[in-house]
């Protein structure tokens, strides 16, 4: 009976236990490093729905204040710019996107909070 309750559980292993056996133990992988962090799985899950949130957000803006905020954040593919980048490739002043970039982020702040969302 005790051989039929002990199969059935199968044996304990440590998660401080080593992965594999070398003669150098120095740098072994254990059960716990491997074994997914619950915590930084939930953090991901949560960013992610951020990210998906404030795209949603960034598509209600004005066409031109999104592919500015886009092409000065590398979003949707972009690669990160400087203003006077995105000035000269929209032929437009670097203080006009200045100011197009602060009322776009304003207006996302506002709208995130109107979400009820805090502002990571």
């Amino acid at each position: 009976m005790h051989l039929r309750h002990t199969r059935r559980e199968g044996t304990p292993l440590s998660l401080q236990e080593p992965l594999e056996s070398h003669a150098n133990d120095s740098g072994t992988l254990t059960l716990a490093d491997v074994l997914p962090d619950n915590a930084a799985m939930e953090e991901d899950c949560e960013q992610r729905d951020l990210a998906v949130r404030l795209r949603q957000l960034v598509k209600a803006l004005p066409q031109r204040d999104a592919r500015i905020l886009a092409m000065r954040y590398g979003l949707d593919g972009e690669k990160e710019q400087t203003q006077q980048e995105v000035a000269r490739r929209l032929g437009i002043s670097r203080s006009y996107v200045s100011r197009i970039e602060k009322r776009a982020l304003q207006a996302l702040r506002v709208q995130w909070k109107q979400q009820g969302t805090r502002i990571p």
